[in-house]
């Protein structure tokens, strides 16, 4: 360690003195703090120090350390990992540490140089500025002083920043608190100008900018966290009516390779009823990634006709090739990102595409601090990890007394080895999450998508989301899913008996029960993601369907109980192929078709 004097006075200079992979431990660090980030070496590696102990700090290092050497020289910064925050972050590709690709790729070429520091914000572009309040007005944290317009599809609400006072972990005085508008500026500005001057009731004066820094490993404050009444729309039949989540909830999707994650995720993306969707991309597959980057900017967005599905989409992108180190911080910047849309009353669904990769990395660096190990060698600490991830969702009142409420539901893909749902991470995050979909081997392969199996999934949210359905929906939702989910129940009940003694063995009435839950898994819980129409399905259709399913299945049952008709009979009926096809149809042409249905088979089972 390299000494140098001050008059009688000796302190050590910051370096490198050991080297593990993605691991740094810098001597001479003395007075720096947990978190903070430092530049590691000659080329400035973006770094977080995770432990320390005397003038010992480990480094986190978010880039590749190949080539660093011991003795190179380590930077403090004095600043915590944070994100920007302001106009400019819509229809943007991030990193894992929210370096913009795009801007990369511009002054670096296609690959990620190491040591690159690129603004998250550009720093040059102008937005037109409208105040909302004007000079003399009394404002508080968290009040809108003005609004751009980001994207076609969003505008962005200019706030009185919770670390306007340059403290982040807040008490309730200090969010109280009023402040004076001394002055504000409409007009073009560009993300770092000042737009307002604020005064406290002390007399100290605060520049307010477009933009602002929060940590990512801290919360942002809100006003009070209100019960998940109102569900999430997905668009989606096997969710929205069996398994629906809530607003401000948060949901897992674990299955094996190959049984359609990134599908599932990828298709809330698009159809969900939100107003911001933030992707991550956490440990993925290049090629995985690079089909998102491809399409979503050619998709138009479902909920707004004519504009870009990116428009209101933010992607964070760090895929297996990249530093793992940046894996475990990709979802916190993700996550901070989604908090500041909803500050602004917005309903935001954050995507995270895996935590188990998430977890891996947990796991790597515990390693590498020679952290006593728990089950299968993840950290101890997993499952709190987890918990406060997940805990960050909710919907709420924002700051600043205003009537909007904001929302951040989260879904997260897990990948257990083989399948296994007994693994850490699955369990760990069924302990925390309030619906568990549940993606099933047997189903893709039978390419019955989404994959998700009735059986094992469940949610926590109906209960407290029913009286929606009833009162914006149907008011026999409850009713027609309790029916529904018997069937399926007899269906699989039905079907391990056919397996063990084969079809002769069923009484006529139970072969009418087979038929329905047939048609059930194939028209009302099967669903063509790529298809223009079936794509995405509204309420109003999934109980249609599902009326006509339980109308053939009441008069089959009759009509076979009767006489009138033989149960081998009813898969050969043109009407069973007419209401499998149903989904395909638009709104209205499913509502005449299935009246010309009814009709028919009202002449022939009577």
């Amino acid at each position: 360690m390299r000494e140098h004097g001050v008059g009688h006075y000796n302190f050590a200079m910051p370096e490198i003195a050991r080297i593990a992979g993605s691991l740094v431990v810098g001597d001479g660090l003395r007075g720096v703090q947990m978190n903070e980030i430092v530049r590691v070496g000659k080329e400035r590696l973006v770094g977080e120090v995770i432990r320390l102990s005397g003038d010992t700090a480990f480094i986190q290092v978010y880039e590749d350390t190949s080539g660093l050497f011991v003795g190179e020289p380590i930077e403090r910064t004095g600043q915590a990992l944070s994100v920007e925050l302001g106009p400019g972050l819509l229809a943007k590709a991030f990193d894992g540490v929210q370096r913009p690709l795009e801007r990369i790729k511009k002054e670096a070429g296609d690959w990620v140089t190491r040591g690159i520091d690129v603004p998250a914000l550009d720093p040059a572009k102008e937005w037109d500025f409208e105040p909302k309040v004007k000079e003399g007005d009394r404002v508080e944290l968290g009040d809108v002083l003005g609004e751009v317009q980001e994207t076609k599809s969003i505008v962005h609400r200019i706030m009185v920043p919770p670390s306007l006072r340059g403290r982040f972990h807040l008490i309730q005085a200090d969010m109280d608190e009023k402040f004076r508008v001394v002055s504000i500026s409409g007009g073009k500005h560009r993300v770092y100008d000042t737009i307002a001057v604020l005064e406290d009731e002390e007399g100290r004066e605060y520049e307010v900018k477009m933009a602002h820094r929060w940590p990512v490993r801290i919360p942002r404050p809100f006003e009070k966290k209100l019960l998940p009444e109102v569900p999430l729309i997905t668009g989606q039949r096997v969710l929205d009516f069996f398994f629906p989540i809530a607003l401000g909830g948060n949901a897992a999707i674990p299955g094996g390779f190959g049984t359609g994650k990134t599908v599932t995720e990828q298709t809330l993306a698009k159809f969900a009823r939100v107003d911001v969707v933030i992707y991550i991309g956490c440990g993925e597959r290049g090629n995985e990634m690079t089909e998102v980057l491809a399409e979503f900017p050619e998709l138009e967005d479902p909920t707004r006709p004519g504009a870009p599905l990116m428009d209101r989409t933010i992607l964070v992108v760090n895929t297996s090739n990249m530093p793992v180190a940046a894996r475990e911080a990709s979802i916190y910047t993700g996550i901070t990102m989604a908090e500041y849309y909803r500050d602004m009353g917005y309903d935001v669904l954050l995507l995270a595409d895996s935590t188990s990769r998430w977890a891996e990395a947990l796991r790597e660096m515990s390693s590498r601090l020679e952290e006593m190990p728990g089950e299968e060698g993840y950290p101890t600490y997993l499952g709190s990890k987890l918990a406060a991830f997940y805990e960050r969702t909710g919907r709420v009142y924002p700051l600043g007394g205003r009537d909007q409420i904001g929302s951040v539901t989260a879904v997260g893909a897990v990948s257990p080895q083989g399948g296994d749902f007994s693994e850490p991470v699955t369990q760990s995050t069924l302990r925390v999450v309030g619906a568990f979909w549940a993606l099933d081997s047997d189903l893709a392969r039978r390419r019955h998508y989404p994959a998700i199996n009735w059986l094992t999934s469940y949610t926590l949210y109906y209960g407290l989301v029913k009286k929606w359905f009833h009162e914006k929906a149907d008011p026999s939702w409850t009713e027609m899913r309790n029916w529904a989910s018997e069937m399926l129940q007899r269906d699989a009940e039905l079907t391990e008996i056919v397996q063990l003694v084969g079809p002769d063995a069923l009484e006529d009435a139970e072969r009418v029960l087979l038929e329905t839950g047939a048609l059930l898994r194939e028209t009302f819980l099967q669903q063509n993601a790529f298809h223009e129409v079936d794509g995405s399905s509204s309420l109003a259709k999934d109980m249609m369907i599902l009326r006509i399913i339980r109308f053939f299945s009441e008069r089959a049952m009759e009509a076979v109980k009767a006489g009138r008709f033989h149960a081998e009979d009813l898969h050969a009926l043109p009407e069973r192929e007419e209401i499998e096809r149903l989904k395909e149809l638009p709104d209205k042409e499913c509502e005449a078709k299935i009246a010309e249905i009814e009709k028919s088979l009202k002449e022939k089972l009577g």
